[in-house]
This record gives C-alpha cells, structure tokens and sequence, in this order.
C-alpha cells in the first residue's frame, strides 16, 4: 500500500517517530492531565510516580493511547497521501464478520488461558472499594479494545508498513516490517522481566504474521484486546495489586492464543474467506 520505487527510508523513520510523538506525547498529555485531577481528589497516580491505580489513572492512560487511532491515521494521509483507512485492511474497513468467525476459535482459548494463569500466578493484593471496582471493570472494558486497536494500528499497521518499505522483496520486506515493528513495540512496553519479554515478543510477532496472511489488522487487534481486557478483567476480580511489576515465567501462558491463531492461519484454516490481497480489495 505504501509502497514506491525508492525505499524512503528517512519517511519512513518520520513517520515511525511521529507514531511514538502520539504515542508518548498525546497519551502522556492526557496521563498528565489525569494525574492532575487524581491529585485533586487526594491521590498520586503512577503518572506522576504515585502509586494509587485509580479510576482516574485507568481512563485516562487508556484513553491517551486510544487517541493513537486518529493521529497515526492522520500521520499515515500526510507523509504517504494514503487514505488512514487503509491501515484497517486492504478493504479499507474492519471486517467483522472475519473478527467474528476468529473469536469463536480464539475466545474461548483466551478465557481459558488467562483463568488458568490468573490461579497460578502469584500476585500482591490490594483494595479497592465497590465503586472503585466497577469503574475499573467499566473502563476496561469500554476503553481497553481501542487502546489495543491503537497500538496494532501505529506498530502492526503503520511502523510495519513504513520499514517494510526499507528493503526489497516480498519476504525481505516482510522480515524487516517484522523486526523493525517488534523491536520497536518492545522498546514502547519496556519489559521488567525476560519472561515478559518472550510474551510481548512472541505477540508483536503472531500479530505482524496474522496481519500479513489476512491482509488486515482485525485478527492482530482480536488478539491485542483479548490479552489486555481478560488479564485485566481477572486482576481486578482477584484485587491483584496492578502497579506490580509482571515478573514470573507463567506470563508466557498469554502465548498461547496468539501461536494458535497464528498456527492455523498460516496453515491456511478458511483460507478462501480470511486471506484479501490488495489486488482483489475495492478502490474508490
């Protein structure tokens, strides 16, 4: 999609540069923001080095990465002329009935997984009172799939595509647009353990393949959002302490519906209906 005859290699490091000024600039803005009424309100949240995980700190450090959605689109329109659009799939949509047909599949191997993991794990407890707990659970589950969404958009969508434009080759292209956006994607969630570091790695990388065999990003973001709203969701029904850094080897569990998504698309499960080239998509 964003491909030309010259590899635009210094647009290309803009335009990655661009997606961590909205990334760290937008969400610390609103972060910032949040922190200030947290501190109204008698709290110091993480945002300012606190350590009260409020609902105010919640919101607005989800919604901040949320924000990514416009501004890499925007970024996408201005550096490439390419309508933001695009970055959804090669149809310039999210196809739902495609998300619908891969949350049977991976859904459940999501909810298993992350049960299994939440009863194994130990973890630190907090408090929280009622409404605390149902604000939290209301945030995560109305802004958490968009601040996944934004982050497969800025690093499976638009960082891919800018550094697969680096190299020449289908598969050179598809190596580098996977390394680059993996890397990258690691350095913006600086993981506290090497265990960390395998799960974050081996989701950067299931959803950069994924992304690429479907022509699109509703399997990536599919995934994303499961992870993030089900480790969330069981954290805060056990009153898991979330300030705690993630240190145990059992976090690699979370691989687990990532490799079998990634496994059977590339085995080619519904093939004829999943894969959209961008030969076949509409213009207009």
């Amino acid at each position: 999609m964003l491909s030309r005859p010259t590899r635009q290699i210094g647009r290309g490091l803009l335009a990655i540069l661009l997606v961590f000024v909205g990334l760290f600039g937008i969400g610390g803005a609103v972060s910032w923001a949040g922190a200030q009424l947290d501190l109204a309100l008698g709290h110091r949240s993480p945002a300012i080095g606190g350590h009260d995980h409020t609902v105010v700190f919640h919101a607005s450090n989800t919604l901040g990465i949320a924000l990514l959605i416009p501004w890499v689109f925007l970024v996408q329109r201005w550096l490439y002329g390419v309508r933001g659009r695009s970055l959804v799939s090669v149809s310039f949509r999210l196809r739902f009935d495609l998300i619908g047909r891969w949350l049977l599949l991976i859904g459940p191997v999501s909810v298993a997984t992350m049960a299994v993991l939440a009863l194994i794990t130990p973890a630190e407890i907090t408090s929280w009172s009622s409404a605390e707990l149902v604000g939290l659970i209301t945030v995560t589950l109305l802004l958490t799939p968009l601040q996944a969404a934004a982050e497969e958009i800025g690093f499976r969508g638009l960082v891919l595509r800018a550094a697969a434009n680096w190299a020449h080759g289908p598969r050179a292209s598809l190596i580098t647009g996977i390394v680059v956006s993996t890397v990258l994607f690691m350095a913006a969630h600086p993981p506290t353990s090497p265990w960390l570091a395998l799960s974050q790695g081996g989701l950067a990388v299931g959803a950069a393949l994924v992304t690429w065999r479907t022509g699109g990003l509703e399997v990536a973001i599919l995934l994303h959002a499961l992870n993030n709203v089900l480790s969330q969701l069981y954290a805060q029904a056990l009153h898991t302490d979330l300030g705690t850094p993630t240190i145990e080897p059992t976090i690699i569990l979370t691989l687990v519906p990532t490799a079998v998504a990634t496994t059977a698309i590339l085995l080619g499960v519904r093939r004829r209906q999943d894969t959209v080239t961008t030969s076949t998509r509409k213009t207009g």
